[in-house]
């Protein structure tokens, strides 16, 4: 296996992106990459797509977690069947199932209601803030500077958000070398408008996950509502359809192998700049516990929701997020054993140190800087087991609830400028959207079958890892009786009426005196134990103030001993609008097997069982048999199905457009193979691939066999 060692070790790039198309690039940064792109197939002006207010960028959104695009004037989005899950879920029942037969509004007027909180992000400005944010902190340490830091990013937010229109957020990058305003527009009213059935959207299910060959037809449609105004607003029947600036035309001709691809998104976060006790903790310890913990979760909710039932329907969406995560630790793990990126770090820590060392002025200045995050990481994770434990005790939605609702009132004594962040008038739509959303997403039984489980594994942490006031809240002080304690849960769910959405929502109105005075067992709880968990969370921004000045001082040397390399820099990803490009390729995972970068209809009628998951609709496998292709070949003897290419992607990118050099949507962004996914820590040229369903196959369904004419007419197709 071939490394090119600076890349893969810390993932820095521009000499190595010609070879690895290595890197999630700020599109303020593409002009230094001119060269590379035209030499790969980009057509487009390169300036275009490094300007957020010009096409195609205009036309890329977030979700909030997984990212989509504009494909009609008519603010017609088109994301993947896993980001609009919850949705599609939340719209479902017993009698309308729509998250198994599928759902199509053929007119605007028969869209339904997104999940509540549902976004639609429209990105329009980027400013840099650094000096603005770091302001008053250069004395400061610890929680002291945290609080300056933060208070600093709230003054800018409030400042930007004095339009409500807009939802502004500070990003840090480079572990706060640099800070960047980014204001985007908010869009309130989000409908869904098309799902495919779950034999299509969710073909393979879990067992194809992260996965090739692949044949999932992972795409759906929201559409986006403003008020008569052309601003955004909450739902109303009276809203209507936001007029995008700027729209993606879908392409029927697609791509072939060794074409140009580009993918612009939202991708969530990456860890390729983290110091080798990091990654020795992380893959050693926190991802098996998680994959354990994760998996034990899924189990309690499927003993307790029988299939069909409106319970399992309830959780469904929160199933299939914790089978992906088990899936990807499983892999990372994997990965991790097999391949050489620990001793890779390891080796370009020495590098770097020898570095520092070759000068005085450099030692001086960063000769420190690899010890002190060190020191910092070995704190951090003194009581890990006991935090883990703890979140998923809390992680019950009662129990969640409950601490949000108490929080909400602690906070709401304070000033909205010196509230916590998450507890400001910004984040009370938010706030109310999650308590409304329960309402479709809980089960007393499994709640409780969850919460008693976690309970008795945090009642097994050593003595000195508990905390009092959680052991007598839960009558834990003489240690754990399962059926004692089963007998206080049923007591608490019995007597608490948060499982009543609108006795949740009226809490929200409530002082902390108010709140005090409520005989709900599950705030009681929350305020018996909030003292010592605010000193807990009070004692990790101390930390992290440490590490907000230890973390930039590494960095800063990172990209100094690059730059005496010639080599670029990206950063690690945050969430914010990024472009990453590659060419479609298959690749070879093992000696003697090599995987082709495209699969068919055809593949997908031979896996077809009739059983869930291998179950694509009928009408879908007798088109296929009858080789009823129409216009969505573009070249081929089939309509393909999925794709691979080599662009650098990771968990966000789900549902980004994937274009081709002339920006034209060529297909969606929905996962990476199995060898690829410990891409969040590593890059490997030879293994990171990305799977992206096709246009053409998303056409072929919406025309053949699901009858979208009316999206179709609203679309710009390109033949």
């Amino acid at each position: 296996m071939r490394f090119k060692f600076i890349a893969a070790a810390v993932g820095l790039a521009v000499a190595n992106v010609a070879v690895a198309d290595e890197g999630m690039w700020q599109p303020h940064q593409l002009p230094e990459l001119e060269s590379i792109l035209k030499a790969k197939g980009l057509s487009i002006d390169v300036e275009s797509i490094s300007k957020l207010t010009e096409f195609p960028m205009n036309a890329v959104i977030s979700l909030g977690g997984c990212t989509a695009s504009f494909v009609s004037p008519k603010g017609l989005v088109v994301t993947n069947h896993h980001c609009a899950y919850g949705s599609i879920q939340y719209n479902s029942t017993t009698e309308n199932n729509i998250l198994e037969n599928g759902f199509l509004a053929k007119t605007t007027g028969e869209e339904v209601p997104a999940a509540p909180g549902s976004r639609v992000y429209v990105t329009e400005q980027v400013t840099e803030v650094t000096d603005k944010v770091n302001q008053g902190t250069e004395q400061l340490t610890g929680k002291a500077r945290f609080d300056a830091i933060e208070a600093n990013e709230k003054a800018l937010v409030s400042e930007c958000e004095q339009d409500q229109s807009y939802r502004c957020n500070v990003y840090t990058f480079h572990g706060g070398l640099e800070y960047y305003l980014i204001k985007a527009l908010e869009i309130k009213d989000v409908r869904l408008a098309y799902a495919p059935a779950m034999g299509v959207g969710k073909y393979g299910g879990d067992i194809d996950n992260w996965m090739w060959p692949r044949h999932t037809g992972d795409f759906s449609f929201y559409r986006a509502y403003v008020g008569k105004d052309g601003k955004p607003a909450e739902y109303s029947e009276d809203n209507v359809p936001y007029q995008s600036d700027a729209f993606l035309k879908v392409s029927a001709k697609g791509v072939q192998e060794g074409d140009f691809v580009m993918v612009t998104g939202y991708p969530g976060s990456t860890n390729r700049y983290r110091i080798s006790p990091e990654v020795d903790y992380v893959f050693n310890t926190a991802y098996p516990l998680a994959r354990k913990y994760n998996s034990k979760y899924v189990s309690l909710i499927e003993e307790n929701a029988p299939d069909g039932s409106e319970a399992r329907i309830a959780y469904e969406s929160t199933i299939a997020g914790y089978n992906n995560y088990i899936k990807n630790y499983g892999s990372m793990i994997e990965s991790f054993n097999k391949g050489s990126m620990y001793s890779r770090k390891q080796q370009f820590e020495k590098d770097l140190t020898a570095w520092f060392n070759e000068d005085s002025k450099r030692k001086a200045k960063y000769g420190h800087v690899l010890a002190d995050l060190t020191a910092l990481v070995a704190e951090s994770q003194e009581h890990n087991q006991r935090d883990r434990m703890l979140g998923y005790v809390h992680r019950s939605q009662m129990m969640s609830s409950a601490r949000m609702l108490y929080r909400l009132a602690y906070e709401k004594q304070k000033p909205d400028a010196e509230r916590e962040s998450g507890y400001q008038e910004r984040d009370m739509p938010r706030i109310k959207s999650r308590l409304e959303s329960m309402s479709r997403r809980y089960d007393e039984t499994v709640d409780k079958a969850i919460l008693l489980y976690f309970i008795e594994q945090y009642a097994a942490l050593p003595n000195d890892e508990r905390v009092a006031e959680v052991d007598k809240a839960l009558g834990l002080t003489n240690g754990f009786d399962k059926q004692k304690q089963q007998a206080l849960l049923d007591d608490m769910y019995a007597k608490s009426v948060l499982a009543d959405e609108s006795k949740r929502l009226w809490m929200t109105e409530l002082d902390l005196a108010q709140l005090k005075q409520s005989s709900d067992p599950f705030i009681q709880y929350a305020q018996a134990v909030f003292a010592v968990t605010k000193d807990i969370e009070d004692a990790k921004k101390e930390l992290a103030g440490k590490q907000q000045a230890a973390r930039p001082a590494l960095m800063e040397a990172i990209i100094a001993y690059n730059k005496a390399l010639n080599k670029s820099v990206y950063a690690d990803a945050n969430s914010t609008l990024r472009v990453t490009y590659g060419m479609v390729g298959g690749y070879s995972p093992q000696d003697g097997l090599v995987a082709t970068p495209f699969t068919s209809l055809e593949g997908l009628l031979a896996k077809n069982t009739g059983v869930e998951p291998f179950n694509s609709p009928e009408k879908q496998n007798e088109l296929i048999k009858q080789k009823l292709y129409g216009d969505y070949t573009g070249g081929m003897n089939t309509v393909p199905v999925n794709f691979l290419s080599n662009v650098d992607t990771t968990g966000g990118n789900s549902g980004s457009p994937t274009l081709n050099g002339n920006a034209e949507l060529v297909g969606l962004l929905f996962d990476g193979v199995y060898e690829s996914i410990i891409g969040d820590w590593d890059y490997d040229e030879n293994l990171n691939r990305s799977i992206h369903v096709d246009s053409r196959y998303m056409l072929w369904v919406m025309d053949k066999v699901d009858n979208a004419q009316n999206l179709l007419k609203e679309m710009t197709i390109v033949k």
